[in-house]
């Protein structure tokens, strides 16, 4: 789960992360308003979406009076923000945050991620600041520092020391540097954080260090136990079908393509996925629907995938363990009757029961195609979503 930047920097502060003073604003008044709270000269009015790049998407604006700051609210609010980050249909800006403008002398990046293959929690930092990460490791490698932190024992003054060297912190700035790094290490630690990145994070011309651009990123798995996080979930930044597939317990992720994936098991899915490639169609989503393939959860399934308008066929993909054949053909059947589903399905089973479950396929009312093997289904589903496609079109 992601969440808002003023949202991260709120977090972040409460962990004795520095950050510039601000506030939230949902109209332009409110924003015209915020600014003169805040009092100063210049202010800076962030789109808050669930995105980076938003500077080089227009995102942010620096404004020197409030009819300033009026007018870039004017023209940020319910605007869709297309960033490299968002995919050509962008993110839709319901709130705007205004921050007192700061005096920058330095611009540093500062992340701490999930190393998986390590198991170890890693720091990733550069001195070259404010851009995306991606652009610092291809033109500068050598100026990206990396610090692995043992879980248990967590981050110990000298790593941070150490990073705060590597970045060229200056002897007045070291304990403000160790301060920021532990503020940061600990908010990932104590919020079962997946992700915690600080660009930049600034070193102003008075000598004093400011996150001035915080992410966020949390174990959904954890958000149980972490009831004041999961409050700050924005569903209007999610895609509805992912947000759809969440609150009914699948999993979900939304994809290009035009054929909907049914599937039990996230390494069957990825296969599928990958064959529909191969024989040359494109998966529309990406959808483990668990262990438990019951007409209800079959159902579900075939509910979210037809909610997107861009599927011309499902191929529905089985492989019954501890579940059966003869269940899971049942429930499809079930399923289709009760959603009249009018494009064409794809159905192959194996696994317990699978001549059971063939049979009672063949013997339904229902208009689907069978396959035996997953690259005869995926090349049955690429072409019945070409012949179905075809007709729309005719």
């Amino acid at each position: 789960m992601d969440i808002h930047e003023y949202q991260a920097k709120a977090l972040l502060a409460e962990f004795g992360m520095p950050i510039a003073r601000g506030g939230i604003a949902y109209s332009p008044e409110q924003a015209a308003y915020r600014a003169k709270e805040l009092g100063g000269e210049k202010w800076v009015v962030k789109a808050q979406i669930h995105s980076g790049a938003r500077g080089k998407a227009g995102g942010i604006r620096v404004c020197s009076s409030e009819h300033e700051v009026t007018e870039a609210a004017n023209q940020l609010l319910g605007r869709r923000l297309v960033t490299n980050q968002t995919g050509p249909g962008g993110k839709l800006v319901g709130r705007l945050y205004i921050e007192e403008a700061t005096d920058i002398e330095r611009e540093i990046y500062l992340a701490f991620v999930l190393d998986r293959s390590s198991e170890r929690i890693m720091c990733v930092a550069s001195a070259a600041g404010g851009m995306d990460i991606e652009e610092i490791a291809e033109k500068s490698p050598d100026a990206i520092v990396r610090v692995s932190i043992e879980p248990a024992v967590g981050m110990q003054d000298f790593q941070a020391r150490e990073i705060a060297f590597a970045l060229g912190m200056g002897a007045g700035q070291l304990a403000e540097s160790v301060k920021a790094l532990k503020a940061c290490y600990r908010a990932f630690r104590d919020l079962d954080a997946t992700m915690v990145e600080v660009n930049p994070l600034v070193v102003t011309a008075g000598g004093r260090i400011i996150a001035l651009d915080a992410k966020m990123a949390f174990d959904d798995n954890a958000l149980f136990r972490r009831p004041r996080i999961s409050e700050l979930r924005d569903k209007s930044q999610e895609d509805p079908r992912e947000m759809s597939a969440a609150d009914r317990g699948l999993s979900y992720v939304g994809l290009d393509g035009d054929i909907g994936c049914i599937i039990n098991g996230a390494g069957l899915a990825m296969a599928t996925m990958d064959m529909i490639k191969h024989v040359g169609g494109e998966p529309a989503n990406f959808l483990d629907i668990g262990g438990g393939a019951s007409p209800e959860r079959v159902a579900k399934a075939f509910n979210l995938v037809l909610s997107d308008q861009g599927v011309h066929a499902i191929l529905v993909n089985i492989f019954a363990g501890i579940n059966r054949c003869d269940w899971v053909a049942e429930g499809v059947i079930q399923a289709m009757e009760r959603l009249d589903v009018v494009v064409p399905v794809v159905v192959r089973l194996s696994g317990t029961n699978v001549e059971l479950g063939r049979r009672i396929l063949a013997g339904s009312k229902v208009n689907l195609i069978t396959a035996d093997t997953l690259a005869e289904a995926a090349e049955k589903a690429v072409a019945a979503a070409e012949s179905y496609q075809a007709t729309l079109a005719g």
